[in-house]
């Protein structure tokens, strides 16, 4: 670990390599939660990805004592993102913890997505449902300096969580979040008919599954996150029906689906006539997890005869 000689480090590293650790966090091992855990337990906060860098700094017996209490909570089953409240998405950290799902790096791919989506429109107006703890839509908002960024949650606490984000990245003057059900907050003429890009990660484990999920996600990530319904297309069903009453002609609507999704959703996307350019985006494994289409209206449309 290139870290100060501790006689607890070889304990402490047997107890977490005995972790099922998440393939959906894949930069989290032992040693990179050990790190993270060992510089919480000295004072500073940083994700699993932070910990890797720079230099641990040694450890009085205060710290000892608080980083093997970190490690049995660990070992336990809390998610290591909830114990240092911090997690890293496209380069940034920002606060995580249990008020909303704890950002994955699978979900950076619709990001990227929508941010290549949006590359060389001018002041783009953007939403994003679902946006837990404001990821994407900081993400967007980062990398597009005239983007003006709009996020909503149904939970609160995800809301409040998004908020002290935003803060935290300096990027509160163009990116806001309300308290909503999907598109329910965007139901005025500010955006009707005039929204650049949708975005959304929504939840789509589907109900009976939930039971048989990691306990790590079950037991401490809000359900409303993951729970989509007993299909687990609930919210994509209706994410696609709502997103025209905003999208200009020409808009973007993009969303992530879980694996095995892919193909049914493509299918109707493919039949409903006012989107084209309908894409499924695959990720390292080749597997469809990001959906994208264009919104069409006059597709839609009969054409009349000359």
């Amino acid at each position: 670990m290139t870290t100060p000689a501790s006689p607890h480090e070889s304990r402490w590293l047997e107890r977490l390599a005995g972790l099922p650790f998440l393939s959906d966090k894949p930069e989290e091992d032992a040693e990179s939660t050990l790190r993270a855990l060992w510089y919480l337990a000295t004072g500073e906060r940083r994700s699993a990805d932070a910990a890797r860098e720079g230099t641990l700094p040694p450890l009085d017996d205060a710290a000892t004592a608080r980083l093997d209490e970190l490690v049995g909570r660990r070992a336990a089953g809390t998610p290591l993102a909830h114990l240092t409240r911090r997690a890293r998405f496209m380069g940034m950290e920002l606060f995580a913890g249990p008020e909303a799902l704890v950002p994955r790096r699978e979900t950076e791919l619709l990001a990227q997505a929508a941010i290549d989506c949006l590359r060389g429109t001018h002041g783009a107006l953007v939403v994003d449902a679902c946006t837990g703890s404001g990821n994407v839509a900081l993400a967007i908002a980062h990398a597009l300096p005239d983007a003006r960024v709009h996020g909503a949650d149904l939970d609160d606490d995800a809301v409040t969580l998004a908020h002290f984000n935003a803060r935290h990245v300096g990027l509160h003057d163009r990116v806001h979040f309300a308290q909503g059900d999907l598109l329910a907050p965007f139901d005025d003429a500010r955006f009707g008919s005039r929204v650049d890009l949708v975005a959304c990660n929504p939840p789509y484990i589907s109900s009976p599954k939930v039971g048989q999920m990691a306990t790590e996600i079950s037991a401490h990530e809000p359900a409303l996150a993951f729970d989509g319904g007993p299909l687990g297309v609930s919210v994509l069903v209706r994410l696609i029906d709502e997103a025209p009453r905003l999208l200009r002609d020409g808009g973007w609507l993009v969303f992530e689906v879980g694996a095995g999704q892919g193909p049914s959703i493509l299918r109707r996307l493919a039949h409903v006539p006012h989107y084209d350019d309908v894409e499924g985006l695959r990720d390292a494994h080749d597997v469809v997890r990001v959906v994208r289409a264009r919104y069409r209206p006059a597709a839609s449309l009969p054409v009349e005869a000359p």
